[in-house]
This record gives C-alpha cells, structure tokens and sequence, in this order.
C-alpha cells in the first residue's frame, strides 16, 4: 500500500505483540504510537475507513470514525467467535460493513445482526509459485535430492525468539538429511533472524554436542514459494498456517507464549456453535485454523509445553514418507482450501477477495457522498 501512495502514520509491525503479558510490557508506546493515530484522523477527515484485523486498536478507532461521521468498513474479522465475545456489541454499533475470510464467521456475524460478507480467504485464491525446484536450489544453493522442510518461527520478533530455538533444536537432533528453509517476514530483521540461527547453531557445535550433525540452513525470502517446494513444515500459528494450507503443504503447528498468558487463553476461548471444535485430552481447544474450519484436528498442534523438539520431531516424521498419515493430511488441507475460496461469480459480482472488498468500498462511498472521494483511512 506504502507503494501506491498510502501515508504510514504508524507502523503496525512496530505495535503487534501477541499475549497478555507482552501486551502490557509495551502499553506505553503503543498507546503513544495511537494517539499519534488518532490526531492524523482528527486533523484528515477520511471518506471511508479500512480497518484490518487488529481489534485492539482498531475497537477504538471505530470508535472516533464513527463519531466524525466516517463510514467504518472492517476486512478480516477480530476472533469475537473466539474470546471477548461480548464485544460484538462494538461491531454492532460502529461498523457498518464487516467482510470476512473464513466461512464460519459470515453466519456469526449475520445471527448477530451484522451487515457480514463472506468474501473468501485472498491466500487461498492465489496461484501456486512457478519457480522450478533446480531453479529455486540453485538461487539458495540448497541440493534439489534432499528433502526440503520449512521452518516458520512468526511473523513478530517476539515470535522468533520463543520459537525458532525449539525449530533449530529438532533440525539438529532430526535422524535425517534434510535441509532447512526459514522464510523471513517484511516484518523482521533479516540480520536478527540470521543472527539468532547462527547463534543457535554454534552452541551446538561448541557446547551442547560438537558430535552433531549441523544441517544446512536458508534463510528465504518468501514463504509461499518455501512451503511449495519444501515436504513438509514447522509452522507457528497465525497467518502462515494459512499460507501452509493454501500450498497444501503438510505441516505440524507450533507456538509457545508465556505461562500466564497461555493459562489465561485456556480458559477465556470458548468456540461458539458454529465452530465444532473439541477439547483434546489436556482440554485445549484448536487454534490452528485449518482444524477450525474443517471442524475437527486435521493437523498436529504442540503449544507450549508440547512444543519440544523431540514432539515436533515425532509429528513431523510421517509427514515425509509416502504414508498414509501424509495423504489423509494432504487431502484434508485440500478440502479446507476449498472451502476458503471465494464463493462462484454472480453478475457484477467478483470472485476475488480483495476485488470484493474494494466494491463494498466503493459502495459506501457512493452512499455517503458523490464525485471523487477525499481520502481512504486504513489501519492494518
């Protein structure tokens, strides 16, 4: 957006911290970095504002748009069918489009008096990579005969720093040569992610077991051609297990948070009706959002105290062979994609998800004025 024009006020990638206790150790700048967002609506009055995921902030900035008479058109939903779900009163009173990308939350917001669209998941409606597998080996030099596994650690550096050890652990005790991809997000530090491996990598040399095997690892630039070429991945929980599932790429998903945070989620998620998730035999409910929409686990999740890397290792092993636990796997992230595509075109209606979200765009502004709108206010 930055390329075509957009004015960043305020970075997100400098304000999204994941868990309670994160949140809290950073309230003073973001609530700073806020203000700071606020002011620039104040002084810009917009025609219509994009508020993207990000409830936190975006909760309150629904809020003053409402209040100078802006049109408030939200794309990805908040997990009000997760937690807080009380806060749908919130969507209700200051939101006049919500636009969603997973097939369960359209029904959850229309039972709710909502104005919802499912409009389908944009990862899921693109094409798959067409870099070849030699073209791809060469450019990182990686050998195109070994078996390839992604590692995504997260998108936030705080993601990497509770995640990626874990990772490089299971490479280095992995009873197997593979090589290792990590994809690296626009939003980390390549130098730091670099930094980190190396630094991990070396205490196993020089301290933990300087008989090991040090695997070859890359770092990448883009996930989606990684997860493509790769057989299968460790995948925190998030976007990019979206991304996994897109691809069609096996995967196991991991994550790790504080303990206080971590008890706290357990018992604030409830699923509402139209997600029928269950309790595993610890009583946690999924995360991973491909067991959501297929309503049932379809993919290993290993959070917290599950995420070791003997655990990963021991999910992960099935997923490489031609065994009847990769094909079901593969099958099922098939049947889920599917199901996040957008529903068939209608007359003047797009497939494309994005598409659909730039029309009902335009749609409020047609509605609230005429001639050529001022000005468009996004928060991601």
């Amino acid at each position: 957006m930055a390329d075509n024009g957009l004015e960043r006020i305020v970075r997100a990638e400098d304000v999204a911290h994941m868990g309670f206790t994160e949140v809290i150790r950073h309230a003073p700048y973001i609530y700073a970095q806020y203000r700071k967002l606020v002011a620039s609506i104040r002084r810009n009055r917009p025609d219509v504002a994009i508020l993207i995921d990000f409830p936190e902030v975006n909760f309150r900035l629904a809020k003053h748009l409402k209040r100078l008479g802006v049109p408030v058109l939200w794309f990805v939903s908040p997990q009000l069918w997760a937690w807080k779900r009380g806060r749908i009163r919130l969507v209700q009173r200051y939101v006049d489009r919500m636009m969603v990308i997973f097939p369960f939350e359209a029904p959850f917001y229309q039972d709710r008096g909502v104005d919802a669209e499912f409009v389908g998941h944009p990862l899921a409606a693109l094409p798959l990579p067409t870099i070849t597998r030699e073209e791809y080996a060469t450019k990182y030099e990686l050998d195109p005969s070994k078996t390839w596994i992604a590692l995504l650690p997260g998108s936030r550096q705080s993601e990497v720093h509770k995640n990626l050890a874990e990772m490089l652990d299971m490479a280095v005790r992995f009873p197997r040569d593979a090589e290792y991809l990590i994809p690296v997000a626009s939003t980390l530090s390549l130098d730091q992610v670099q930094f980190q491996v190396d630094g991990q990598l070396r205490w196993w040399r020089e301290e933990a077991d300087p008989t090991a095997s040090i695997p070859t690892v890359r770092l990448v630039p883009d996930a989606r051609t990684a997860l493509f070429h790769a057989r299968a991945s460790v995948v925190a929980s998030g976007t990019a297990t979206v991304q996994a599932l897109g691809i069609g790429n096996p995967f196991v998903v991991v994550y790790r948070v504080s303990a206080l945070t971590f008890a706290l989620a357990k018992r604030l998620i409830r699923y509402p009706a139209e997600i029928p998730a269950q309790p595993d035999a610890d009583g946690h409910l999924p995360i991973a959002m491909a067991n959501l929409v297929a309503g049932r686990r379809i993919v290993p999740e290993l959070l917290n105290q599950r995420f070791t890397a003997a655990n990963v290792a021991a999910a992960l092993r099935p997923l490489l062979d031609e065994t009847p636990v990769r094909h079901q796997m593969i099958a099922d992230l098939a049947d889920v994609r599917i199901r996040l595509l957008p529903t068939p075109a209608q007359s003047g209606h797009p497939a494309d998800p994005l598409l659909r979200v730039s029309d009902a765009v335009v749609q409020l502004l047609q509605v609230t004025k005429t001639g050529v709108p001022r000005s468009l206010a996004t928060s991601v």
